[in-house]
């Protein structure tokens, strides 16, 4: 089911599906289109969670406001989450979804019963501020299918990469106002840092990396567990979509969300 949650300063997308009693709220990464236009196939890909969970997966606010932080969207999900009465959720979030997912368990405690983070950081490094800013000027110029080639690169397997790189480089409908968008969010991440804050998180928290995570690095996702003091899992090769590509890695998710 695809919906929305309108207030007076915003509204924002969302999809939900599955039949189980306890909530588990997905916050994609960064992307160049919004991943509610692949509605069916996140359903697909999250198919082992119907039972157990009632699954939302939000997209960040439409009509994006000039200036617009990881805090700021943590803010706004967090408002939607209570409209639609959300609380206690599980909450999985992947690269800048896992930004938000921190700033929601840190700022809204009363949100999150569990935390995974995957692919994620607590602090953008200058290695990733750069990976970002490339990804910045070429939707800026308009080279949508650089931009998307350099984008796959980064984020996939060498491997996958390889299989579907004419897909990759295609374009899909991809309209001036989605490079906008893009552009906006990609550049929310600058200054990021909450890595002195991690230790307010008090939900249990599973931490999953990748040893070839050439966007945010697999650093970023050590210091998180070493911070937090708590569990992490570091893929060998796979790179940074590793949540997309492992094929163990929902069933990992399910029995960490399974533990009492």
């Amino acid at each position: 089911m695809l919906d929305s949650v309108k207030t007076k300063r915003f509204e924002m997308r969302y999809m939900k599906f599955g039949s189980g009693k306890d909530n588990l709220v997905i916050l994609p990464g960064l992307s160049i289109k919004s991943v509610l236009n692949s509605a069916a196939a996140v359903e697909n890909a999250y198919s082992s969670f119907k039972e157990m969970f009632t699954v939302w997966l939000f997209d960040r606010r439409e009509n994006l406001p000039r200036t617009y932080k990881i805090k700021d969207m943590a803010r706004d999900t967090a408002i939607a989450m209570r409209i639609l009465k959300i609380k206690d959720a599980c909450i999985f979030g992947t690269s800048q979804g896992g930004m938000i997912a921190q700033c929601l368990a840190i700022y809204h405690p009363d949100l999150v019963s569990k935390l995974i983070l995957g692919s994620t950081a607590s602090r953008i490094s200058s290695e990733s501020h750069d990976v970002l800013q490339k990804w910045i000027d070429l939707a800026e110029s308009g080279n949508v299918s650089e931009l998307k080639q350099s984008f796959a690169k980064a984020i996939y397997s060498e491997e996958l990469y390889k299989k579907a790189e004419k897909l990759f480089s295609s374009p899909m409908g991809e309209t001036d106002e989605d490079l906008k968008r893009f552009v906006k969010l990609a550049k929310s991440s600058s200054g990021f840092d909450v890595y002195n804050d991690l230790d307010k998180i008090k939900c249990p928290v599973l931490v999953i990396g990748a040893e070839n995570d050439c966007v945010l690095g697999a650093k970023a996702s050590v210091e998180i567990a070493e911070k937090a003091g708590c569990d992490l899992y570091m893929y060998e090769g796979y790179g940074h979509a590793v949540y997309d590509e492992a094929p163990d890695y929902k069933e990992r998710m399910i029995a960490f969300l399974k533990k009492n």
